[in-house]
Formats: C-alpha cells, structure tokens, sequence
C-alpha cells in the first residue's frame, strides 16, 4: 500500500486544514480541562455539522459528506492534530450505532436517527453488559416480552459508559430464553428518558464517574424501536462490536488522545535527567523505539482495514488486533511517564502536575481500557480463532436452550 497522498488527495487535506484553521475555536483545551467536556464535544459535533464535515464518509441523505473511505481517514488525521478528541464522548453514536443503523435499520429509523446523530442532538450509549454475563454477550438475562405494539423491559445493565449523560441508548434483550442463547436476542434503540430507566453512576478510582450500572423496570418501548427481527438481536449486535472495535482502535491512537506515544515523545524532549535531556539516554530512547513500532504495525493493520472498507466490506476480526496492542500499551507509557517525572509523578491534581496530569489520570483510565468493547482474553480469543484459523473453545452451552443453562443459583 502507497501511504503517499496523491495529488488529488493532497488537495482534499489542504481543503480540510483551511476548513479547520478557520472553525476550531482556540478555547477548547481550557473549557474542557474545567469541566465542560461534554459541551464542548457537543458543540464541535454541531459546528462540523452545519458545515458538512461531520461523519465525513456517511452518506448526505442522513448528515455526512458521502466521501471515500481514504478521504474520512485524512479528515481524520488533520482533524486529531488540532480539535477537541470527542470520541470519548460521540464514539457509541458515530462509530457503532451509525454504521449499525446504516445495515439494519429500515428507511424509517434511519431518517428520524442518523441526521441527530451526526450533529450530536442524539448522543447515545450502549445498555449490552450484564453483572452476570462477564464477557458472554449472549449470557444477557434481561428480558423483553411483547404487549401489543410494545415491548415491556425488565433487568439491569452494568459499565455502560455515559449512560447518565446520553439521550439515547443501544440494547440487546432476551425475547426467547427457549432457544440457544445466541438465538434468543432482540436489538432495540431507547429514549433514556423513559419512565422505569434508572442510571446510577460508578464512581472509578480516578475520582470520575464515567461508567453506569443502569436498571430497567417496566420500561415500555414501541415496536417502532426494535432494529432487526425478532431473534435477530445477536447478528445487529455483532455489526456494531465490530464497528466498536475499528473506533476504539483507531480512537485509542489519535493524536488528541493524553497520554499516547506522541505525547510521551513531546515530553521526553522536554525533560532534563542527570546526564542532560532525556531523549539522549538509551534506556528511554530503547522503550521509544518499541512502542513507535508498535504504533506503526497498528497503522498497517488499520490501513488493512480502509483499504476493506474502500471496498465495501464489513469492518472484520482484524481491528481486535489494534485494541488488544493499544490496550496494554497505553498503560504501559502512562507509568512510563509517570515514572519519568519522578517524585512529581505522583501529583494528581492538573494545577499542579507536569502536563496537567495527563499520564497519572491515563494510567488509571487505561484499565478501563482493556475490558470496554472486549476484554483482551476475548481479543486473544477472536484473534486465534477467526484470524489464525485455530481450533475454537469447547463451548458446552452452545446448543443448549437459555433456559436448561445452569445457574448457580
């Protein structure tokens, strides 16, 4: 593959810059570090909206810009050099349900949720992870059973990122505990607002509370909500986690991103050790040199995957190569950093600590890290299975109704 730009391409990245000098607002660093982070995301989503640069590669009809695969990616990079990195925040709505909605959504669903979802009038969270599932997605437990043309909900999901401060939400229910578990499944959308919705925020050892435990108890939802056919939950949410997987994975090395190689790279450039500035000592440069080609195989894999995308394929098992390498990485340099800074990096508040504390509040983040969207064992598992081709896990449950499973109870 030519990562060159050609010259059409060199011309779409001096468009995109010229667009961004004249739109990012200066301010953005500051309102975010006080607390405004998710305005900010919102506002920036609204302000590429109405000029035609938000979600680049979705079609016009539903808010995008209808442009190639290698054109997102340039918009991309130059977009992550100098705005505010949203994806934190939008990631559930524009790299998971959009494309999931784009597959299985009728005409209908599509028209009343895309456009709100590229401007960020709807931003969504997922409701999938159950407290007795672990990482079985089929092992959900929460019920949806039909009353006219409602559905009535009963159960609790659990890490649900921003689920407090969403509009709307994905979810997956057991509509049939008779058959196998992965037969059983139904894929709805939910307003967050409705009656019987109850998100509770987890408080994380960063101070933050970002994940939820959300309980639903009798919540109504219209049959007009249901994405796919029922019984077809377990297919619409596969199409979304592979989507996850692509944007959590091309997400997690943006350059906007606090704590990722370019901003360790900027701060051992800056540093003085004993024997003069850090980026001269051979231990340092020697971990540099590894994750800089880590960071490089996770640009080919994810180049790879544009280049299936260009050509209309599904995004496929390969981008859990990006997040399994991304995942552990991330945590790794974050102590490296913090060890770096010595004694002063063990200062937590960003008033005071070097580079506001990027890398103390990366490496309590980073766990997090390795479990949303597929723990690593689960990587490691989708990697050797249905990238290697190697023998798959012996899964006893596999034909078994949901019903006869066991318990423990």
């Amino acid at each position: 593959m030519d990562f060159n730009d050609t010259p059409e391409e060199a011309e779409f990245r001096s468009e995109v810059r010229a667009w961004l000098d004249d739109n990012v607002q200066k301010d953005w660093r500051d309102r975010m570090v006080n607390g405004r982070f998710g305005e900010v995301c919102r506002e920036w989503q609204k302000i590429k909206y109405d000029g035609g640069w938000a979600c680049v590669n979705w079609p016009k009809e539903y808010g995008g810009r209808g442009l190639t695969p290698i054109q997102s990616v340039i918009w991309s990079q130059e977009e992550s050099k100098v705005a505010p990195p949203s994806a934190a925040m939008l990631v559930v709505g524009l790299g998971m349900t959009g494309p999931m909605l784009m597959v299985h959504a009728n005409d209908e669903q599509k028209a009343r949720l895309l456009p709100k979802t590229a401007s960020a009038e709807i931003v969504w969270c997922q409701l999938f992870s159950e407290p007795a599932g672990g990482s079985d997605l089929a092992a959900l437990r929460t019920k949806a059973v039909p009353d006219g043309d409602e559905w009535v909900i009963n159960g609790q999901k659990i890490w649900s990122s921003g689920a407090h401060e969403s509009d709307w939400g994905i979810l997956v229910t057991r509509t049939d505990p008779t058959v196998p578990k992965h037969k059983g499944l139904t894929f709805f959308v939910v307003d967050m607002k409705t009656p019987g919705i109850d998100p509770r925020p987890i408080k994380q050892i960063s101070g933050q509370a970002h994940f939820n435990e959300v309980f639903l108890n009798d919540v109504r939802i219209p049959d007009a909500n249901r994405i796919g056919a029922v019984g077809d939950g377990w297919k619409v949410a596969m199409t979304t986690l592979m989507n996850e997987r692509l944007a959590v994975g091309a997400s997690g090395g943006a350059a906007g991103a606090a704590g990722n190689f370019d901003s360790l790279f900027d701060m051992v450039r800056d540093l003085e050790g004993e024997d003069g500035p850090l980026i001269g000592d051979r231990v340092v440069r020697e971990k540099l040199a590894d994750w800089y080609c880590r960071e490089a195989g996770i640009r080919n894999v994810n180049a790879r995957t544009v280049s299936a995308l260009s050509r209309g394929d599904t995004p496929g098992p390969e981008a859990s190569i990006s997040k399994l390498i991304q995942g552990p990485q991330k945590q790794d340099m974050a102590s490296f950093g913090m060890d770096l800074q010595d004694m002063a990096g063990t200062l937590i508040d960003p008033e005071m600590a070097a580079r506001r504390a990027e890398f103390q509040y990366s490496l309590l983040g980073s766990p997090a890290g390795r479990i949303a969207g597929g723990t690593d064992e689960i990587m490691r598992n989708i990697i050797a299975e249905r990238v290697l081709g190697l023998p798959g896990d012996i899964r006893v449950d596999k034909d078994v109704p949901f019903s006869d499973i066991p318990t423990g109870a």
